[in-house]
């Protein structure tokens, strides 16, 4: 449940006053949670280092995310850190907890940045968080050196720069640039029209369904037709077999009719030939085609 800014004032007054832990002291906690499950332990650990938390939960407030879902995302990294940790390992909690509680800020801001996918591997995620910086460093550089280069040119060393692919930097750039805009906006210069009314309809127009029904209809006839040459046992092999959502298996049928399975699908060959036959001997060549497929 989202936070409301009292909450959220409360919080970040609780968190600024919340005890200072030594490394004895955070040492012993974090092995009562992991050892005993001690949920006091826990508690105390996770509010020592909630200000932490909430610190670095506003260095992301210039992505436009709002503060209180920040801070929501800043301790779901740190009860993930608590967790995971393992006190035996030489290392303060600390620590550990900022590559946890970055992590799910991170991968929060991301999410919510666009209604397009911005990014997924390390490498897309590092672009979105460095590379307006890396630009802005080039280009001071480019304005210091009195150099200038093309904006492939200075792709190529952003790319270098964050070890990522030059197909990466392209993509990220594009969708830094852009932003997300309703369909439902009007255009300029166009009063009253939406960009939705120039989205082209993909659906079947009103004489491709009047075709498709039809010749849903005659194959739906010409197979009733095949059928009528069929046994009860043969027309229920079929149905199961060939005309279902779902068909049945061999084995499936040959327990119903007490059958093998062979058996089953020696009858299942004979009632299609039959059909085919039936088929082909009904006049037009569209029933032959249909006899083609059996």
């Amino acid at each position: 449940m989202a936070l409301d800014a009292p909450q959220i004032g409360s919080l970040t007054r609780t968190a600024m006053a919340a005890e200072l832990l030594d490394a004895d002291t955070e040492l012993e906690l974090a092995r009562r949670w992991r050892d005993e499950g001690d949920e006091q332990a826990l508690h105390r650990l996770v509010t020592a280092y909630m200000r932490l938390a909430v610190s670095m939960a506003s260095k992301y407030r210039r992505y436009g995310a709002p503060m209180n879902d920040l801070i929501q995302e800043a301790g779901v990294g740190l009860m993930k850190a608590a967790e995971k940790f393992d006190p035996d390992r030489g290392v303060r909690f600390s620590t550990y907890a900022v590559w946890w509680i970055k992590a799910s800020i991170q991968d929060y801001v991301m999410r919510n940045w666009s209604m397009v996918r911005t990014g997924s591997t390390s490498s897309q995620k590092s672009l979105f968080f460095n590379m307006r910086r890396i630009r802005a460093q080039i280009e001071r550089e480019m304005e210091r050196d009195g150099v200038q280069l093309s904006g492939e040119e200075i792709r190529v060393r952003i790319a270098a720069e964050l070890g990522a692919p030059l197909r990466d930097v392209e993509m990220m750039e594009g969708r830094l640039a852009g932003s997300d805009f309703s369909l439902n906006a009007q255009q300029s210069g166009d009063e009253g029209r939406e960009w939705i009314e120039t989205l082209e309809d993909d659906s079947p127009n009103s004489e491709a369904r009047v075709t498709r029904n039809h010749d849903l209809k005659a194959a739906r006839t010409w197979i009733e037709t095949a059928m009528d040459a069929l046994s009860d046992r043969e027309r229920m092999i079929i149905r199961a077999r060939k005309l279902g959502d779902d068909p049945e298996t061999l084995e499936s049928l040959g327990s119903k009719l007490k059958l093998s399975k062979e058996r089953v699908r020696q009858l299942e060959s004979q009632a299609l030939r039959k059909m085919r036959r039936r088929l082909e001997d009904s006049a037009g060549a569209e029933p032959a085609m249909l006899a083609a497929a059996f």
